[in-house]
């Protein structure tokens, strides 16, 4: 079986720097927000070219951390896309807040900003582009329209670590921004994990007290804020995997290359990368008009894909009501072709290579 992804193999390529880290948290006794939280917040803020980060729970704790922050609330109304994980979602509705989504663009399934005047009202307050398969969404002129109106800007970057845009890496282009360390992710933990960046003060302040029960002393709270807090087992684990972050996405970035060559002459449509853009290739994701027949064929032949995603948020049963649902006709279209192909970067050549022969006997065959 080729995985589609394969996070044991990662723990395996740095095991011995990762449980030396597990140990020495282990051994110093300290396990919440302790001193590897510390050093991992400033070496991840230095990574992304930001002042401040603030280590919680998991990536959809960083967004509704952030959201909240950001004073957004009940009565609120915050753009973002139906083409994303539900996670997204999910932490607007937790601030009490509204989600309103807003269609893809069809060559880079991120955030269209061409959509974005016609959906904002006055109770807008915030839009969140999605950073989606590695590649940032195209941020200048969301950042301009959003100057316009006046709104904040929280990037979900939960699939593009180290992605690069204009020269910035993703996480650095707005008012905040938020990674997952799941363990699949380009920079994964061994359970569950995520960061809030920033490079303003203040936002910075009130994420670190809405992260511990609004406490800036042990049992004084000064806000209502809550429990996310990540661990030190986790920090110690991704101080490791920062290290090598730049070179597996370089590895990540070979495997694509070697994917694009081999099935440039395929019917799929590979992905396309934006002009001066550093793509990180989380997931490297092809479309098919006969996806599913596809998908099966590859099982059979023990080779795993995924799509991301099966069911685009306004069509789930939980969010049927939201905003902005009938104007999503890309977000409609590409769902039922786009499959993920197993991208990692412990994943080998030869693997790669088993992998297009099958899909080229897909084709040649017509199966």
């Amino acid at each position: 079986m080729i995985p589609i992804a394969n996070p044991r193999a990662q723990y395996f390529s740095h095991k011995a720097e990762i449980d030396q880290a597990i140990h020495r948290v282990l051994d110093r006794g300290w396990y919440i927000l302790g001193d590897e939280v510390c050093a991992f917040e400033a070496e991840f803020a230095a990574y992304i070219g930001v002042k401040f980060a603030i280590g919680v729970g998991s990536g959809t704790e960083a967004l509704h951390l952030a959201l909240r922050a950001c004073k957004i609330g009940p009565g609120d109304e915050v753009i973002t896309v139906s083409h994303t994980a539900v996670a997204t979602v999910a932490a607007i509705e937790l601030c009490g807040a509204t989600p309103v989504l807003a269609d893809i663009e069809a060559d880079h399934y991120t955030l269209d900003p061409k959509k974005l005047p016609q959906l904002i009202t006055s109770r807008t307050k915030a839009i969140v582009p999605v950073h989606l398969y590695g590649q940032s969404s195209d941020m200048a002129p969301i950042q301009e329209i959003a100057r316009q109106y006046g709104l904040r800007v929280i990037e979900d970057c939960a699939q593009a670590h180290g992605a690069i845009y204009k020269g910035k890496r993703v996480g650095s282009l707005s008012h905040m921004g938020c990674f997952s360390f799941y363990p699949t992710k380009n920079l994964g933990a061994i359970g569950d994990g995520g960061m809030v960046v920033t490079d303003n003060s203040e936002l910075a302040e009130k994420a670190k007290l809405l992260r511990e029960y609004g406490w800036t002393e042990r049992y004084i709270s000064y806000c209502a804020g809550w429990n996310t807090r990540l661990d030190e087992v986790q920090a110690a684990i991704l101080r490791v995997k920062l290290k090598h972050l730049d070179d597996d996405n370089s590895k990540r970035v070979h495997l694509a290359k070697v994917y694009n060559r081999e099935l440039s002459s395929t019917s799929l449509i590979l992905p396309k990368q934006r002009e001066k853009e550093t793509h990180v290739y989380h997931l490297y994701v092809i479309r098919s008009q006969r996806r599913d027949e596809l998908r099966s064929f590859l099982k059979e032949k023990g080779i795993g894909t995924s799509i991301h995603y099966p069911m685009p948020v306004h069509l789930q049963p939980a969010y049927s009501r939201i905003k902005g649902r009938n104007n999503l006709s890309e977000t409609d279209r590409m769902r039922k072709e786009i499959l993920s192909l197993p991208m990692y970067p412990e994943l080998k050549e030869s693997e790669i290579m088993t992998v297009i022969s099958a899909i080229k006997e897909f084709n040649r065959k017509g199966v």
